[in-house]
């Protein structure tokens, strides 16, 4: 990550922050855990959709510091156990019995 113009990411926190209008304590390096355990585990662009989720789902808490930091959590868990694979996602809610039953009328 390069420093462009001089400014680190706590100077665009603040900024971003003032354009934003919104005042809050961040735990930037819980945001950071999460994107990349999202990129790592799941596909890149998971992560700005991860974080922007986890923000949405802090909002609707009011920014209570402790649910922020359960559903920080459950984010990170739910990363670290993604493996399913396009297929399966694609397929995860797909039922056997249903499965068995096309199989036979079209044979």
């Amino acid at each position: 990550m390069g420093n462009r113009g001089g400014v680190n990411l706590h100077d665009w926190i603040d900024e971003l922050c003032d354009v934003l209008d919104v005042e809050i304590d961040l735990d930037e390096a819980l945001v950071l855990d999460v994107a990349r355990e999202a990129a790592h585990n799941v596909e890149r662009p998971a992560a700005p959709i991860t974080t922007f989720l986890l923000g949405y789902a802090a909002a609707a808490s009011q920014a209570d510091p402790e649910e922020i930091e359960r559903l920080a959590a459950a984010a990170l868990a739910l990363a670290q156990r993604w493996d399913k694979s396009a297929y399966d996602v694609a397929h995860e809610d797909d039922d056997p019995e249903v499965e068995e039953e096309l199989e036979s009328v079209e044979a």
